[in-house]
């Protein structure tokens, strides 16, 4: 009985692997249509989304079949329990990055107004929070995790810089204003990417020691 639930457990993890690695491609894609304002990729990035989705449903499957079947004891309970929360906020990753998409269609008809390598800074450390996440999940690594969570300050801090470089912008030509709410709408985005990265790494903390950072 154990070496299948073993056997369940490997599948678990494999599967949030796979999961990791569709929602790192989805951002990716995301980033390159925004800079090189890709109409055909945005839309690609758009769809891309459905198939995180169902990936999220197996694995909550998966997990609600080891819950219902096994009876897990305390440590298998909390990897589990994580990966649960983990698939949430991985899935609301894959939503931002077709939000983005999203906003990169809408904004495809005139040049950006801020230089992309503002944004892209932001991507560039939300995405390097995301593959950390995953990798401190399947590395078990708490100290990985937590500099994940400290990293989080710095999308912040970028954040306000190109909002307050967007304000700016409006103050000088009132005709900034829709591109303008429209680039911060994406740099919210990522903001929130890193966001759910941190609830990643809080939930493999948990996975560990079994308390949850507040």
């Amino acid at each position: 009985m154990r070496n299948r639930f073993d056997r369940q457990l490997e599948q678990l993890n494999n599967e949030l692997i796979q999961m990791g690695s569709m929602i790192e491609h989805a951002i990716e894609m995301a980033v390159s249509a925004l800079v090189n304002q890709d109409t055909e990729k945005a839309k690609e990035a758009m769809a891309y989304d459905v198939e995180i989705d169902h990936q999220e449903r197996d694995i909550e499957s998966l997990c609600m079949k080891l819950l219902l079947q096994q009876q897990p004891v305390a440590r298998d309970l909390r990897l589990i329990s994580a990966a649960l929360k983990m698939i949430t906020d991985m899935e609301r990753i894959g939503d931002h990055a077709g939000d983005i998409s999203e906003m990169t269609l809408l904004m495809s008809d005139e040049p950006y107004i801020i230089s992309p390598e503002e944004i892209q800074g932001m991507a560039k450390e939300t995405t390097d929070m995301v593959i950390k996440s995953i990798d401190a999940f399947v590395k078990r690594d708490m100290e990985l995790a937590k500099k994940v969570i400290a990293q989080d300050d710095v999308v912040d801090d970028l954040f306000m810089k190109v909002k307050q470089d967007l304000i700016q912008m409006i103050n000088k030509s009132a005709e900034n204003g829709e591109q303008a709410a429209d680039i911060l709408m994406v740099a919210k985005y990522f903001e929130r990417i890193g966001d759910h990265a941190t609830n990643i790494a809080e939930w493999v903390i948990y996975s560990i020691t079994g308390s949850h950072i507040d």
